[in-house]
């Protein structure tokens, strides 16, 4: 199975392709395979932070713990992070590379296919199986030309790909069928089958379907996979918070702790707040509601690409005089990245927005100036017992602005953490917080120190639970796993990596909406 790979794509983004991607990743790697991930463009404001300093999609950091190894920037060589309505921060192999609009970046395309096809061509001399993620769907056909991801990419590396089809949006055989045939016929060359993700109910009554599907397009369907619950993890972008959320495991103590999270434009590394939900007792939501900000227990003001745009967003729908009034009655929140930034007094950024000085919301003592150089490393340190517990920290940093102590004197409060090379980072005063660091919440003594102190800031009877967040990972990877080796045919799987693109597929001709042989 040496240097075998295997592009999953998907009719529609959310389709599923990440957690299929990671599903397969782990169902391998437990086979005593050595797999890898691959996406060769993201697009997504949720990232994470490799060993070596490179940026890359957190999608694609959650596919390699799938695989039982650590994330490294040739996974997703091109990553594109959304910093308004028309630009965007390109990064290539982890490190920023261009500013560009959805025009431009379609220029810049060309030379970035040469490294993509590099970083892949690493992983399969060194894995024996790459487990490709596509983006979006390949039939978005008006970008097929400078494609880098989906159909594109299976001809450049001469790979196969598997098409997953979401049946809980409902046409899914029309979502399936019409997506191979808008491709031409050297695209649906690769196509060598297809998966049906979040099934409801009677296998036997989709099985009709299935055999229709196979005789409309001469390709099998290699699973059908079973709705379940709570599945998402690290998702790449905010269309995976439409779901409902689910219901908080039961608390452990009389009371439990309602957490909003304000849902800005360009949040991103939303996911520094799903080990809070992991909590028993904790509910975690996502809202722009000023009547959620002002009665929840904790506020938390997460990451964003763009903090100016977002800082006026939160002016405009009144969230700024939410805000203000939890600060004023000592009610918690807690700022991450850029939501710190927002949080403190002036903002200048000649980076992101170019907008100069901008004054922030005041809550904390703290001016952020904006370094054309990106800030991208790992952090440990030791957390301010008073708030934190004084528990051993570590968390990760992807940022331009850069918080220091407001110019107007001397600041109240003090800082939240201490890294491990002495110098303060963050800022508490008040039951106002901010941090520069991402992933902080996912360290079981300091999240429980916090949820702790929340709940004897709001009078409430809550205790924390016993179970490692990281344990809680794992066991979402397995399950993953396990949806893999239940419901899909392994044997095919593990053909299409040995065997690559399948010979004699039949292709779709639109014109003549039959079936006929390439």
């Amino acid at each position: 199975m040496t240097g075998g790979a295997l592009l999953v794509c998907g009719t529609a983004s959310d389709a599923g392709k990440s957690l299929v991607t990671a599903g397969i990743c782990r169902s391998l790697a437990r086979r005593g395979v050595r797999v890898a991930p691959f996406k060769a463009q993201n697009m997504a404001n949720n990232s994470a932070v490799t060993a070596s300093g490179a940026e890359i999609g957190r999608a694609q950091a959650m596919q390699a713990a799938a695989c039982g190894i650590e994330p490294e920037a040739a996974m997703n060589p091109v990553l594109i992070k959304p910093a308004g309505e028309t630009s965007s921060q390109v990064l290539l192999m982890g490190k920023p590379y261009a500013d560009a609009t959805a025009r431009s970046y379609q220029e810049l395309k060309a030379s970035l296919e040469a490294p993509v096809l590099a970083a892949l061509d690493g992983l399969r001399a060194r894995f024996d199986a790459v487990i490709c993620e596509g983006a979006g769907s390949p039939a978005e056909i008006n970008l097929r030309a400078r494609d880098l991801a989906n159909m594109g990419l299976a001809r450049a590396a001469d790979i196969p790909v598997l098409l997953v089809g979401d049946i809980d949006r409902g046409g899914v055989f029309a979502s399936l069928v019409g997506t191979l045939a808008v491709l031409d016929a050297e695209d649906q060359r690769h196509v060598a089958g297809f998966l049906i993700n979040k099934f409801r109910g009677d296998a036997s009554v989709l099985a009709p379907g299935l055999e229709m599907l196979s005789g409309l397009t001469g390709r099998p369907t290699l699973g059908v996979l079973p709705w379940r619950e709570g599945l998402w993890l690290d998702a790449e972008d905010s269309l995976a918070l439409e779901a409902p959320a689910l219901a908080p495991a039961p608390p452990i103590g009389a009371d439990t702790l309602d957490v909003v999270v304000v849902r800005l434009r360009w949040m991103s590394n939303f996911t520094d707040v799903d080990a809070l939900a992991a909590e028993p007792g904790v509910g975690v939501r996502y809202s722009r509601s000023p009547v959620d900000v002002e009665r929840a227990d904790l506020v938390v003001v997460p990451g964003t690409k763009a903090t100016v745009a977002d800082l006026e967003r939160l002016r405009r729908d009144g969230l700024d005089v939410a805000l203000a009034r939890r600060a004023a009655a000592g009610a918690p929140i807690l700022g991450i990245c850029g939501g710190y930034q927002l949080l403190g007094h002036r903002i200048e950024d000649d980076v992101e927005s170019r907008s100069g000085v901008v004054n922030g919301l005041g809550l904390l003592p703290v001016d952020t100036v904006f370094d054309p150089t990106k800030l991208l490393r790992r952090q440990a340190g030791v957390a301010a017992p008073t708030w934190l517990g004084g528990a051993a920290v570590s968390g990760y940093e992807i940022r331009h602005g850069q918080p220091r102590p407001h110019a107007g004197g001397a600041a109240p409060g003090e800082s939240l953490l201490t890294t491990a090379a002495g110098a303060p980072e963050g800022w508490a005063h008040g039951a106002v917080l901010g941090t520069s660091w991402h992933g902080l919440l996912e360290g079981d003594a300091v999240r429980r120190a916090l949820l702790a102190w929340v709940a004897g800031e709001r009078g409430r009877s809550w205790l924390p639970g016993d179970t490692p967040f990281a344990a809680v990972r794992e066991r979402r990877l397995d399950v993953l796993g396990d949806l893999v080796d239940e419901h899909v045919d392994r044997d095919a799987l593990d053909a299409l990596l040995a065997g690559g693109v399948v010979d004699g597929l039949p292709s779709l001709d639109l014109q003549r909406t039959a079936c006929s042989a390439s």
